[in-house]
């Protein structure tokens, strides 16, 4: 699945609030906005029992928290940058600025695996994270990652 398929500019958040992983609900509040066929503390809990398994912070100021969605008909992205960085309980210890929130279909194990694994790999690229760190607006952002995903 592409970038552009996962991820609109209303999704794309730029300097998001919030000083723990329950920014998280911050995002969830924001899927909801979007589909509202989804709840918004439905979305937060799930991420949330995810994290409690292990964080999804992968290191280098980058936090990739995902879970499968009860009646959640396709894969949705949420890109964002934090303001100011997070405590994610990342493997490196490093503060997370940078969050993809990705939710998939419940029964979608394989492709839900095959699109965390795409957007790792985005991710490991210092340059795409810096230039993403470097947005000022939402729409500014999602430019960057689609760019940034073509190239890749």
């Amino acid at each position: 699945m592409t970038l552009e398929a996962l991820l609109s500019p209303r999704l794309s958040l730029c300097h998001l609030a919030g000083s723990s992983k329950k920014l998280l609900l911050n995002i969830a509040q924001a899927i909801a906005e979007q589909y509202p066929q989804h709840d918004a503390d439905t979305i937060f809990n799930q991420l949330i029992a995810r994290e409690r398994l292990g964080s999804t912070g992968i290191g280098d100021g980058v936090a990739i928290p995902h879970c499968r969605l009860p009646g959640c008909e396709r894969p949705i992205g949420v890109l964002c940058t934090t303001e100011p960085a997070i405590d994610f309980d990342a493997a490196d210890r490093q503060p997370v600025d940078l969050l993809f929130a990705l939710l998939v279909p419940e029964d979608a194990e394989q492709e839900h695996l095959e699109t965390l694994a795409e957007i790792a790999a985005l991710f490991s690229d210092s340059r795409v994270r810096e230039k993403l760190r470097q947005a000022r607006s939402g729409d500014e952002l999602y430019a960057l990652a689609i760019d940034s995903a073509a190239a890749a």
